[in-house]
This record gives C-alpha cells, structure tokens and sequence, in this order.
C-alpha cells in the first residue's frame, strides 16, 4: 500500500457549476502542505470534498494511503474519516456541540473508530499535549466557558484523540488575535511533526503560512496559479495574483499612509467598568472592563487592539449602548448619553454597528433590501424603499440588484458589504467596528478597509475599529488603544 495523500486531476461541481477544476497535490507522512488564495477560490472544496465533507461532487481521483476516495459510499468515507483522519474547522465555537462538556468531545472523538472510552488520565493528557491550562478543571466545562483560543485548543485535541495519521486544518487560526494564531500554528506543527502526521492547511494568510507550511498551493477561482516552496511563494510570488494577496495584506513594515483630517471631540467615555455575574453556585464577578477612557474626534479612526478576552467588544459595546456597562459616562458632544433603552431614535442613529461575521449578522430569511433597511424602515415609504437600498448598495460598490437577493448567495465580502450598507442607512456620525474584516481573505478584507477609508473621507465618519491585528491597526488609525 502506498502512504501519502495523492490528488491528480481533482474537480469539484455544485449544481451545474465547476468550483475547482484540475488540481494536483501529494501530502507524504509528516508534510505540512497549504491551499491560499482569495475567497472564493476553492480552498475548502479541495479539501473537504474528497473527504465527503462539502455539498460539491468530486471527479478525478484522490488517493489515501492506496484507498481511492472518489465515488466511495458514505458509509467507507465516514470509516475512513474516524479510523485516519482529524479534522480542525475555522469556527471551534459552531463546531463544539454547546451542551456537551470538554470530557464529552474528548470521549465521543476518541471512541469514533471504536476504540475503548478514555479515563480521565488519558483525557487530561490530550489536553495537555495541546497547551490547555487547568486540564482537569475544563474536562467539566461548556464550550462557552471558553475564550477562542481555548475552544481552539479543545478541538485540537478531539481531532487527535483517536490517533489519526492526517490533519486536515481548514483556516484554524483566522479569527484568532495575532499572539495566539502563532501559537496555535506552532502547536499544529509541533504536533505534526513530534507524531509524524501529515497536514493539509487551508488559510488565506500568507504571512502565517510562510513560516509553518512545507509547500503551497495558490489557487484562483478554482485552479492552481502557482505551486511550490511555501517560503518562496509567500515572500516573492511569480504570479501577479500573488503579488496582490501579498500586498493587500498588512505588515507592520509597510509605510505610513496619509489619513483623513478630523474635527472636535464627539465621544468621550470616562470611567467605563463593565462586569459579569460567575455562573455555577459559588457566583462572583467578573471584571471584563475596569476604568477604561476613550476620546473620539469627528472624521476619526481610533483602533482598539488587544488579545483574546482583553475586554476590547465588550468596551466597544457599552459605548455604543449595545451592552451593560457597570458605572462610568459617556458623552456626545458634551452631552451624556443616557442607556440605549431610553435614547431617542435620533440619538440611537448616531452609532452604528458592523460585526465579525457578516453572514451570521444578516437575517437569511429577508431579501437583501428588507436587511439594508432595517433600522430605518418605519421612516421609508414602500414606494421608495427598493430605490433607497439600490443607492446604498451602489454607494457600498454593489450592484442595484444585489437588492433582490438573500443573504445564503453572498459571498463573505459582499456580505459584509451589505452590513455596511445597513448601518449607513440610519445616516450614522460613527461606526463601531468589531473586528470588521478579521473574517474575510487579505484582498477582499483591503477592499471592506478601502470602503471604509472613501466612506469615512466623504461622510466625516468617526471610526472605532476593534481589532487584533496591529499591522491593520497601523495601516487604518489616527491612534491606537491598547
């Protein structure tokens, strides 16, 4: 039998469209190789399809360990998923089940190739093996209970509890903060290389890849624009497509650009502390934010940047009324803001959200016109409401008949888009940014902060931007907070 993962000629088809034509890669025992590219390009369907997991019908052929998998019935695929492979998705939250305990995951994942149930020792092990503090103590805990990184961490180790000699990573550290997306790469690697597996990792960060991948594969609306070294393709591209994914992506490097002028002060938040009750029997309190000052001007873009759990949404939403705050003031151009629940619409209007993922953030049931239209609906005459979401949508640099669309055929950049539009339509003073673009790909991400700098320079918007990439933080802000 042959061991490696070997695809020749893989093509992918939903419905009647190709999404991925005509790719070819080998993964040898204890290999990392990348899929990059930009949304859209057929990453996840390259890896997943194969594999049973995506809703496309793969043809060509991929290989595993001599085993071919295209055409295999559902039944021989799912017996190959738990006997050989560990799968690490994007999303730990939606990929944890909620109302099942650290102990629970670990349990089900090891005993899926009908292996024996593992005692706690066995189970603390795999969460120390990746990094988990207070092992014992999060075998009893709810996947809400943990911060991004931890959830991250817990799905590492369920993905390897039944000993699987493959890894397949799709975008496993894209919506965590910088510090701990190294430290989630470095412990994929380390894991793979200390165990001999081999890791096939979809990301759209070239800079990350770069430092953790053996070889790339740079793939453009489904096809292979170029293959080869990860090193070499990630740092000196030969391809024009590359060269703009490595451009569009922040470094801290990069010089300064010039930034719009701004006016007065129209924010200013003084003593903010915010709060939480413990949950269990034993109660308490947490401090989620203790103290916190932020001074906003007119045509301002001011980036909130810290790590996971850092308090950052959780300021970010007393400000803007969106979420309690404790004790402290905030004021609007001298004048106090009362809680969002006694504030006019008038005031209500001048502070709009734009939140992280922008799909879960639209209703799927509503045309895209009903979503733009939303917070102003009781002030647009039916006959002029299709009309006023078409301008907005042109404004965001969509098209006109975007607005007849749900949000299930958008892609996460249009999508995101769409919000935009949504909060632009109350004619807000500010945006409350909450990692706004962390989501989406390196090109499609410039394009939103592009957006976002022509907006703020023709509308005089203020920006409170939350983020935990400091190198977009740079590129963006007149001030950074910490």
């Amino acid at each position: 039998m042959s061991e490696g993962y070997f695809v020749r000629g893989l093509a992918v088809r939903v419905g009647d469209r190709t999404i991925v034509e005509d790719i070819s890669f080998s993964l040898e025992p204890g290999e990392i190789v990348a899929l990059a590219g930009a949304s859209g390009a057929g990453k996840s369907m390259s890896a997943m399809t194969p594999f049973g997991l995506s809703t496309g019908v793969a043809s060509g052929s991929a290989m595993l360990d001599g085993i071919e998998l295209v055409g295999l019935p559902e039944s021989e695929l799912s017996r190959i998923r738990a006997e050989r492979i560990g799968f690490v998705f994007q999303q730990p939250l939606t990929a944890l089940t909620p109302h099942r305990t650290v102990r629970q995951h670990l349990q089900e994942a090891a005993m899926q190739a009908g292996g024996a149930r593992p005692d706690k020792a066995a189970m603390v092990a795999m969460l120390e093996a990746v990094g988990l503090s207070r092992p014992e103590e999060r075998l009893a805990q709810y996947p809400h209970r943990l911060s991004g990184g931890e959830r991250q961490r817990v799905l590492i180790a369920a993905a390897l509890a039944h000993g699987p000699r493959y890894l397949v990573a799709d975008e496993p550290v894209s919506a965590l903060d910088a510090a701990l997306r190294g430290e989630i790469m470095a412990l994929l690697v380390r894991l793979c290389r200390e165990r001999g597996m081999a890791m096939l990792l979809v990301s759209h960060d070239l800079a990350g890849i770069e430092h953790h991948a053996d070889r790339l594969l740079l793939l453009e609306s489904g096809k292979v624009a170029e293959a080869g070294p990860a090193r070499q393709i990630a740092t000196a591209p030969a391809t024009d497509y590359g060269q703009r994914l490595m451009a569009a992506t922040p470094r801290l490097s990069e010089p300064l650009q010039s930034l719009p002028e701004t006016g007065e002060i129209l924010l200013e938040a003084a003593g903010v502390h915010v709060h939480f009750t413990k949950p269990g029997w034993r109660r308490g309190r947490i401090d989620a934010v203790v103290d916190a000052d932020v001074t906003l001007a007119k045509g301002e873009t001011l980036a909130l940047v810290g790590g996971s759990g850092s308090g950052k949404s959780t300021l970010g939403r007393a400000i803007a009324g969106l979420g309690p705050m404790a004790s402290g003031t905030v004021r609007w151009q001298g004048e106090p803001l009362p809680p969002r629940n006694r504030r006019t619409a008038e005031l209500r209007r001048l502070i709009q959200p734009v939140f992280q993922d922008p799909l879960a953030s639209l209703d799927p049931r509503w045309s895209v016109a009903d979503i733009i239209l939303e917070p102003v609906k009781w002030l647009v005459s039916e006959a002029y409401r299709t009309e006023q979401a078409q301008d907005l949508l042109e404004e965001v640099g969509l098209p006109r008949d975007f607005a007849r669309r749900k949000p299930a055929s958008l892609s996460g950049g249009q999508a995101q888009r769409v919000a935009i539009a949504r909060a632009l339509a109350a004619n807000p003073a500010m945006l409350l940014l909450d990692e706004a673009t962390s989501a989406l790909d390196p090109l499609v991400a410039d394009g939103v902060v592009t957006l976002f700098d022509r907006l703020q320079r023709e509308r005089g918007l203020s920006l409170l931007f939350i983020t935990h990439d400091l190198a977009l933080a740079r590129r963006t802000a007149h001030r950074i907070a910490v």
